[in-house]
């Protein structure tokens, strides 16, 4: 299987490394948000509408890790495939994705064909 050029490969994982930092930093900033991260939170006496808010923002800091975890499993995902040579080539079919596929999503599995067919 020939892959991509070496040089570029690097430039994808050294983006990738930066992007997953970056995601990490997120997630870190948004996990201290979420309010059931305080521990005095069990002992207060707070209204039930402040226990509401509570919860409603607890559901959406943590629909919100969920997504910025799921971009770092991408991420690793793609430092593995460009470790192991497998990187910018369809898990499904096996053909190379598109270099301005992988351009758009460097995290992408998928030629456009295979995605498509998911997506039907």
């Amino acid at each position: 299987m020939t892959g991509y050029d070496p040089v570029l490969l690097d430039g994808v994982r050294k983006a990738l490394e930066e992007e997953k930092t970056t995601v990490v930093a997120r997630f870190a900033a948004l996990s201290a948000q979420d309010p059931f991260a305080d521990p005095d939170r069990l002992t207060d006496n707070a209204a039930s509408d402040a226990d509401a808010f509570e919860e409603s923002n607890h559901d959406r800091v943590s629909a919100q890790t969920d997504e910025l975890k799921a971009q770092v499993m991408a991420i690793d995902d793609a430092l593995v495939r460009i470790g192991n040579g497998t990187y910018g080539f369809c898990v499904n079919c096996g053909n190379m994705i598109d270099t301005d596929r992988l351009a758009i999503l460097p995290t992408a599995t998928q030629c456009l064909d295979c995605e498509h067919k998911k997506k039907k």
